[in-house]
């Protein structure tokens, strides 16, 4: 394959994702169909199976595109020239924000989440691997640099994932509000607290007969 070729085909892939994303945000993931992806783009379903061999596989495209947004902006703040406590709580924040903005404001969209729970797991356990991964950088630079106490990073990185699960997780955000519990900010405010850096402990006061 000639490296235009290459170039056509990767962009036709792109295209075929933006389409289906529109599709499944206007009328939803399950009512779109393969050949309504084509009609949109003016070209057969055929031709639209050259790129994509099932919808499937545009669902896993679609998921991938939308989670590796999330990831970009991850990444991001994990480069920042900033404390590790600031950047591991802009890091929490940010995840959480998108993942609300992306799944949970649009109720088609998350039910194109719904279904790669249950039928693409693969794509998300990856994209839980490396925002944990991201997690966990930031955290061992606030070790290096003395502002967390954290003898195992990943194990450090992946308590701090399952403490914020309902603020990550697309199927328990919308759930969040409607039950009593804990903030955001607290949530973050809690997780913080657990890797700072441990006092060494005041020596207790002799008793009294022995002073």
């Amino acid at each position: 394959m000639t490296l235009a070729a290459e170039h056509l085909e990767v962009d036709m892939r792109e295209r075929v994702l933006v389409v289906a994303e529109r599709l499944f945000r206007e009328i939803g993931y399950q009512k779109t169909t393969v050949a309504d992806i084509a009609k949109v783009m003016r070209m057969s379903p055929a031709n639209v199976y050259r790129f994509f061999d099932s919808k499937k596989a545009i669902h896993e495209g679609v998921a991938r595109r939308l989670m590796g947004e999330v990831e970009t902006a991850a990444e991001t703040i994990v480069r920042r020239a900033e404390p590790a406590t600031q950047r591991l709580r802009d890091l929490l924040t940010t995840i959480h924000r998108m993942n609300a903005e992306r799944y949970v404001g649009d109720a088609k969209l998350h039910e194109m989440v719904a279904i790669a729970m249950e039928q693409s797991w693969d794509v998300c356990v990856a994209h839980f691997e490396r925002i944990t991964g991201m997690i966990g950088a930031v955290i061992a630079d606030g070790k290096s640099g003395g502002e967390f106490n954290a003898p195992d990073v990943p194990l450090a990185a992946t308590c701090t994932c399952t403490a914020m699960i309902h603020f990550f997780h697309p199927q328990l955000i919308a759930h969040v509000d409607e039950k009593p519990g804990p903030t955001i900010d607290q949530m973050i405010d809690f997780v913080l607290a657990a890797l700072a850096p441990r006092s060494a402990p005041t020596p207790a006061s002799p008793p009294a007969n022995q002073r």
